[in-house]
């Protein structure tokens, strides 16, 4: 059992991000269909490289360079894997009338303007935010970059609990590993999700858990409403809008 779920923890690793995997692990259907629930904790890595290498850089540099280096790190780790999902969807809500026609703009692997102003604004206020809450001690920045890594993980593996998957096909460049999650694969993914909100400060935790989670809710109903349920692009903006919302939730100067 154990080297079952290794096998499912690896196959995660290797499909969202370009970290390498035990060759053993190998290569199965069964195991990419499984691997959901361990989504948040690949999350968890992503934040902890991202995390140690936006400290170790303050150490030398001044705290924007800083968090550009770490941003830097979470993208190459996952090869901006969600961050094209985001675009992809941007693309094809804001320039498809249709079903069909939002789909296929998704599908396209060309990004137009309506992606490339989205993701450019998504990432600079994300920048923002973190050089903001880049001047907390050590242990608590890292542990908001470990928190908002794997909770926005955790907020778009809901998705594919709670809606259809979209497309009749699988033709799609960025179908997700499974189009449906367990209750019990969902408690899995809820565990690794919410676990590192814990090393946080509850009243700042509260308010940024508040924003995932209207986030989530309003991207729910809105791919339902545009496309009947989701795709791997639309889980993909799910985790990069969540994100965002966590950190400036966590950023909140009202608390």
């Amino acid at each position: 059992m154990i080297r079952r779920e290794a096998a499912y923890f690896f196959a995660a690793l290797r499909f969202f991000t370009r970290l390498p995997a035990p060759a053993w692990v190998g290569h199965s259907a069964e195991q990419l269909n499984h691997a959901a629930r361990y989504f948040p904790l690949v999350g968890v890595i992503v934040g902890a490289i991202g995390a140690a290498v936006t400290l170790a850089a303050l150490q030398l540099w001044p705290v924007q360079i800083a968090v550009l280096l770490g941003m830097a790190a979470t993208l190459l780790a996952t090869g901006a894997f969600h961050e094209d999902g985001l675009a992809d969807s941007i693309d094809g809500c804001g320039g498809g009338w249709t079903k069909e026609q939002v789909l296929a703009i998704m599908k396209d692997s060309r990004i137009g303007s309506y992606g490339a102003i989205g993701i450019g604004m998504v990432l600079l206020t994300k920048f923002a935010a973190l050089c903001t809450l880049a001047v907390s001690p050590a242990p608590t920045f890292a542990a908001v970059l470990i928190a908002g890594h794997s909770l926005s993980r955790f907020a778009s593996t809901t998705l594919i609990y709670a809606l259809d998957y979209a497309r009749d096909d699988a033709s799609s460049k960025a179908k997700p590993l499974a189009t449906r999650l367990g209750k019990g694969e969902l408690a899995v993914a809820a565990l690794f999700g919410l676990l590192p909100c814990l090393l946080l400060p509850t009243a700042q935790v509260a308010v940024a858990l508040l924003l995932v989670a209207l986030v989530t809710w309003i991207a729910a109903r809105y791919f339902v409403r545009r496309i009947g349920g989701y795709t791997g692009d639309c889980l993909g903006a799910t985790q990069q809008l969540t994100e965002l919302a966590f950190y400036l939730g966590m950023a909140c100067v009202c608390i």
